[in-house]
């Protein structure tokens, strides 16, 4: 039986809403640059549209949903530990630095 990922969709509009915006800073401070500079004909970047292979998108949901599962049962862990039955932030925010030094 396949274990469920996140939806390689729901992945794929993530990164397409922090490529719009990271292409809307970039314009933003390009702008700002040219105020402050002479700039020749033709140096600015053409904004590129950008996309994903499939496949990528897929390896991407099936690491977010390691990365999750992950920090969920070692917060269980923690709060296991003081005798909770439930997962709170402050369990996560325990995990987390070390979490995120593991992936």
């Amino acid at each position: 039986m396949e274990e469920s990922t996140f939806d390689p969709d729901l992945i794929h509009a993530i990164f397409k809403l922090e490529w719009t915006r990271r292409s809307l800073e970039r314009e933003k401070n390009e702008s700002s640059d040219a105020m402050d500079c002479e700039v020749d004909a033709g140096t600015s970047k053409k904004s590129r549209p950008m996309s994903a292979n499939a496949n990528a998108l897929k390896l991407s949901s099936k690491l977010l949903q390691i990365f999750v599962s992950e920090a969920v049962q070692r917060a269980a862990t923690i709060a296991e530990a003081e005798g909770i039955s439930r997962i709170e932030a402050t369990h996560l925010e325990r995990i987390l630095p070390q979490l995120l030094l593991d992936f």
